[in-house]
């Protein structure tokens, strides 16, 4: 399946839904994520956004709708399929008595990546967040953005077609937070990468993006962002944000 440009779809979620008991996450959820598209999972904290993650990533299954990365259903294609994705969770997973490199080694030596390939690999991603230097240090000793940048690393070194971040910039400060989001958008950009960056922060949706708001489970609005302030007759994401996540709490 392709998009409207030609783009063909990387990952593409239909009617999906989840529910926890009788409280349901997610309700008939569906969105696509094209190659070298940024998508922006923009929702208030509660929406849903960690159990779609949690779906797409096989943490969590869904009898009810389909999950689709490159082509293969996930369900049936378990394995080929999470190869082909790079993935930083909301919570930190680095091992912080080793170093960067081992940390980095460990993950491609997951994916069958050969040593010498993995040592090219990550001295070309460390470099592109300036963290070559820091590759011999402890993860213990780096700040929260450092941590952060080498994550973002660890999740491209088998060069996945599918990047997802789950709020990647939370407890950053500003700088971190800008360089992370500049670097992912040249990931999208420059390398092809289609990224699904699900977040609360507005400020991290630029004007080239495409939005998906979630709100209580449910897809609020879904298109590029000059479709979604159209839509809503807004002037910027805050107020369209503002507008779609109030409708049922008024």
């Amino acid at each position: 399946m392709t998009g409207d440009d030609g783009a063909a779809a990387v990952l593409e979620v239909r009617g999906l839904s989840y529910a926890f008991g009788t409280n349901k996450a997610l309700d008939d959820v569906g969105f696509r994520v094209d190659g070298g598209q940024f998508k922006v999972l923009l929702g208030p904290n509660g929406a849903g956004k960690t159990t779609l993650f949690s779906l797409v990533t096989r943490l969590f299954d869904s009898g009810d709708g389909s999950i689709v990365v490159a082509g293969r259903d996930i369900r049936r294609h378990s394995g080929e399929v999470l190869s082909r994705m790079g993935v930083v969770f909301q919570q930190p997973t680095l091992d912080l008595d080793l170093t960067v490199r081992q940390n980095l080694l460990y993950q491609a030596s997951l994916h069958g990546l050969e040593r010498r390939e993995a040592l090219r690999r990550m001295e070309v991603e460390l470099g592109r967040l300036d963290m070559a230097e820091r590759a011999g240090e402890t993860v213990r000793k780096l700040n929260g953005g450092h941590r952060r940048r080498v994550e973002i690393t660890r999740a491209l070194l088998h060069r996945p077609a599918l990047l997802l971040l789950d709020e990647p910039t939370v407890g950053l400060d500003v700088p971190s937070r800008r360089t992370i989001v500049a670097h992912v958008h040249r990931l999208a950009r420059e390398d092809g990468v289609a990224v699904l960056w699900a977040t609360h922060l507005i400020d991290e949706v630029e004007e080239t993006d495409s939005v998906v708001v979630l709100h209580r489970g449910r897809v609020k609005a879904d298109g590029s962002l000059a479709e979604v302030l159209a839509s809503t007759g807004t002037a910027t994401i805050g107020e369209a944000f503002d507008q779609l996540t109030a409708a049922e709490t008024a």
